[in-house]
This record gives C-alpha cells, structure tokens and sequence, in this order.
C-alpha cells in the first residue's frame, strides 16, 4: 500500500509537471499561429532592379514575408531566389508566367517593378486576384492605361502605393511645409528638371539570340514583335517608345509629381515641346535626349527640362541631381532628393523673405514610402501616393512626350480625358496591344 500511495503521488506531481509546460506550449503555439496569420505575405514581379529595392525596403517592417518571385530571366530569378533564402532562411517559390503566380492565395501583396509596357496588365490582374499592390512608376506606358488602372483600384478596393516616393519623405514634406506657408507669395512659374551625368556611350549594336533562359517572347508581352537587341532589354528599355517614355517618364514622372504635389495640381490644360536627339543623333535610343516642354495650367506654368550626359543642377549644388524650383514674388524654393533651399528675391535693397540656406535630407523616403503602405494594407486606407497621383503624373508626362512626338500645342480637356485638337496626337493616347494579351475591359 505504502509504495502504491507513493506511486499515486509521483503520479500525480508528474501530472501537474507536464500539464504546466504543455499549458505554456499550447499559448506559444498559439501565439507562434497568430503571428503567422497577421504575416503579411508578399511576392514580386520584376527582380532586376526598383522592383528589388521595392522589395528589400518592404522587408524591413516587422511582419512581412517574401514568399514568391516572378522573372522572365531565369538566371536573375534563380539568383535573387538565393538571396533571399540567405537573407531569411526561406527560399520564395518561382515563377516565369506572372499569372501563375497570382495564383498564390497565402500572398496578399504584389509588388510590381517590370518595364513601364507590362504596368498595366499584371497591375489590373493582381487587382483582379485581390492583391494589394505596390507599383512601379510610371504606372503605365500610356494615358488609357493609367485610366483603366484608377477603375481596377477602384472596383476590387485595392491598396494601391505608387512608388512616387518623395510622397512620403519628411524631407520633402518639410520643403512643402515652406512652400504652403506663403511666405513666397503667388507662384507664377515652377521649372522642374533632369540634367543627368549619364547617356554617353549608348552605341547602336546589331541585333542578337536573347541570352540564355530568358523568355523574350514574354517580356515583349503586349509589345511590337521585335528582334531581341540587348539595348533594349534590361534598364535601357526606357529609351524606346515601344516600352516607355525616357527622361521624362522615368526622372520625369518623380518631378512632374513633386510639382503637382506642392502646387495642388493634377493636369494642365495645354503642352508644347522641342527637343530632339541633339547631343547623341546617332546612338540608339528613340527618345530625345534635350527635351524642353511647357506646360500652361491656368494659373501657373511648369517648364520641364531634360539633358542627357550634362551632370548640372539648376539652384541648388548637387550635381546632376533631378530638382524642382517653385518661383513665386517673393523668391525661390529649390528642393531635390538631397536638400532644399530658398534664394530670396530683393526689392530696394532688402529681401522679401528670409534666405534659408541648404537644408539636408538624411531619411530614406523609399522605407517611409514601404512602410506606409504595409500600414495601409492593415487599415485599409489611401497611401500616401495613391493610384489617382500615379495617374496625374503619367499624364503630364505622356502627354509632353506627345506634344514633343507631334511638334504640336495639345490642348487637354480634362473632364473628357481628351486631346481636344489633335487626330495624330489623340492616336498615341491608347497602345494597340500585341496578341494575345488584351487591355483591361473591366
């Protein structure tokens, strides 16, 4: 009896020692199980270059995942798939064909950093998918396709960020703040610029196989069939016109938002460009490389300037850095990625307002842009740049390179999304697409 009563009583001590820690693993296990659901699982299409940046900025925040990738290289998609299982011990699932891979229901968000040609298209299909979406600028190669990526925002509830980062930086929001206060009284002209160092040496070369494991057919997408040209793939795609705009939708579109941002603008009411390919006439891009363009908005103008291979800055001491100038009666705000400053203007011998020297930009806008959005994505607000300023600022931009394509004034009736003068230039407003892949209908 004696050892039976003992047996009963480390029976029973054992009971109450493994019941407590499975108690404790129970709550861990719970708790490990809603961290997994409140993981925000994203995955990219587009590894090469912003899209990456995009990507490694997102994963920063606490939270989030990256569970799939999707290339048309396979040689990049394999190395970025490396990576990333370095980086986090997981290795993200493949694709080659981005509408297999929407297909993933665990992934909430997509980000998109494909050329400018294939926006519209894996935008609309991942608004379709119940994606959120994170999208490269400009949103899209054309005014129509902008359009119908506001009306699939809209009719799936989308979070849609723009990657039209200064939206979200203090730097430049601190800039505005001056801006807004008044001090530089009416703003009559804004002058908005890219004189970039680069462009040299962008010679032509004869056409060629497309590297191994690359899908060209795929990355012409809705493009003209092409034969494959390595100018025309990775990065300096954007100097033709089948795929994007150059200077003025890539630097452009970052510009042209900043402007419309701090003047509360969206579109203007006419445009008119000269340019040409004047410093380079015969390397191989298709898109000026001296481009100026103006713009009438009622009561402003914006002159847009772009200079390939120059390195200046207009204002302000960072060299080829792309900047803004907001010239009112009072004086001028110069602001760009790295700092801003005010010039004052002087009337018999005094200022109009105070001169403020340089003021350095030492935050990332990208992460609070990233950021920013993942926290949309919980709240289910607009982001800081939404679908709607994507499409503001492509517009102003297509319809510069219009204007310059023409060599005529466009006059633009907003309310009708039309060019009200032109037959030529309303033609360029919608891409034809390559079969078999179709515009959006809705």
């Amino acid at each position: 009896m004696g050892n039976r009563r003992k047996f009963l009583k480390n029976l029973g001590a054992a009971s109450i020692a493994t019941t407590l820690p499975l108690s404790q693993v129970s709550a861990s296990t719970r708790d490990r199980h809603n961290k997994d659901k409140d993981m925000v699982e994203v995955g990219l299409i587009g590894v090469n270059s912003m899209g990456w940046a995009d990507l490694m900025s997102f994963l920063k925040n606490e939270g989030t995942a990256c569970v799939a990738i999707c290339d048309v290289d396979a040689e990049v998609l394999e190395r970025r798939a490396t990576e990333l299982e370095t980086k986090t011990g997981k290795r993200p699932k493949t694709f080659s064909d981005h509408r297999e891979f929407l297909k993933l229901k665990n992934m909430a968000v997509v980000i998109i950093g494909t050329p400018d040609h294939w926006h519209c298209i894996q935008m609309t299909d991942a608004c379709a998918a119940g994606k959120d979406v994170y999208v490269e600028k400009p949103i899209a190669n054309s005014i129509y396709e902008a359009e119908l990526m506001v009306k699939a925002a809209r009719k799936y509830n989308r979070v849609v960020q723009v990657g039209q980062w200064q939206r979200s930086d203090p730097h430049w929001h601190s800039a505005f703040d001056y801006l807004h206060s008044g001090a530089l009284g009416k703003i009559r002209q804004v002058k908005a610029w890219a004189d970039v160092n680069y462009g040299r040496g962008f010679d032509v070369v004869p056409d060629s196989e497309a590297p191994p494991g690359v899908d060209y057919d795929r990355w012409l997408g809705p493009a003209p069939k092409r034969p494959f040209n390595k100018n025309r793939f990775h990065g300096t795609f954007r100097y033709f016109w089948d795929y994007a705009g150059g200077l003025m939708t890539d630097w452009g579109v970052h510009m042209i938002d900043m402007v419309l941002a701090g003047m509360k603008a969206s579109a203007p009411k006419s445009v008119m460009a000269i340019g040409g390919k004047l410093a380079f006439p015969d390397n191989a891009s298709e898109t000026p490389d001296t481009l100026t363009t103006v713009y009438d908005f009622g009561d402003f103008n914006l002159i847009w300037e772009q200079f390939m291979a120059m390195g200046t800055s207009p204002y302000l001491e960072e060299s080829g850095e792309p900047g803004v100038a907001f010239i009112g009666e009072n004086g001028i705000l110069a602001v760009n990625r790295a700092s801003w400053k005010v010039l004052p203007l002087q009337q018999d011998g005094k200022y109009r307002t105070e001169a403020i020297p340089p003021r350095k930009s030492y935050a990332s806008g990208l992460d609070a842009h990233t950021t920013n959005f993942l926290e949309c994505i919980k709240n289910r607000k607009d982001p800081n740049c939404t679908i709607e300023m994507g499409r503001d600022a492509a517009l102003v931009a297509h319809l510069g390179n219009i204007a310059y394509r023409t060599g005529e004034k466009l006059e633009w009736n907003p309310n009708e999304g039309t060019i009200v003068n032109s037959p030529e230039a309303s033609s360029m407003l919608k891409p034809a697409y390559r079969a078999p892949w179709e515009l959006w209908q809705g």
